[in-house]
């Protein structure tokens, strides 16, 4: 399928791409078209044309993130705020997210009170080997100072491309602007890029400037 890539945002780039060399597999929520060790790097201006360009659920990925950072895990918290993609967990999330997210506003306390250009602040999420609902698709967040900037630095190891990374490059965003220093860049290294299948039209059209809904698979 041929798509005005000149056009493209960068994200969208990273879609056509999955679309157009990735290969298949097979796992337990089912068959995606997928590539490893991909990187996506966008600067504020990028963002801001994914999130206007690509339909995400602002409202509600906001709210999430403020359970996440309060670290609520009862799945009827995020019921209440219209969130029901979690509601397979019922009722408690066990070891994802809230667990790790918990530290995040301490963290960017400290960033806003020393802002040290020499010192690498980072979140590790999702420690293996433990029970756990799902795993976290994100493993590490690494926030830098350099020539006064701030650069963001996400390690992934899965992000299902077409409906979740745009909802983790918006909440990343989110948490950049929490920090008082002007934004360089969000970068995302991502171990397995994938597309389910039963998404892959979908996300074909959603290049073609179509309005689209995607499914989820949990």
């Amino acid at each position: 399928m041929t798509y005005n890539n000149k056009k493209m945002n960068k994200y969208y780039k990273l879609l056509e791409k999955i679309i157009s060399n990735g290969k298949k597999q097979t796992n337990k929520k089912g068959d995606i078209t997928y590539l490893i060790n991909e990187s996506l790097e966008l600067n504020e201006n990028d963002i801001l044309r994914v999130l206007k360009e690509h339909p995400i659920a602002k409202k509600k990925l906001s709210s999430e993130l403020e359970l996440y950072c309060s670290g609520i895990t009862s799945v009827k918290e995020y019921n209440a705020v219209g969130i029901t993609w979690w509601d397979y967990c019922y009722p408690e999330m066990i070891n994802t997210y809230p667990t790790y997210f918990k530290k995040l506003p301490a963290l960017i306390e400290k960033i806003n009170k020393e802002k040290r250009s020499s010192k690498n602040y980072m979140l590790f999420i999702g420690e293996t080997g433990v029970e756990t609902s799902q795993l976290p698709c994100l493993s590490l967040m690494q926030f830098q100072i350099s020539e006064g900037r701030l650069h963001v630095t996400i390690f992934q190891r899965s992000a299902d491309s077409n409906l979740g990374l745009p909802s983790d490059i918006f909440q990343a965003y989110l948490i950049s602007q929490k920090i008082d220093i002007t934004l360089g860049s969000i970068t995302f290294f991502i171990g397995n890029a994938h597309i389910y299948d039963n998404n892959l039209i979908k996300t074909e059209q959603l290049l073609k400037g179509g309005k689209v809904k995607f499914e989820l698979n949990v």
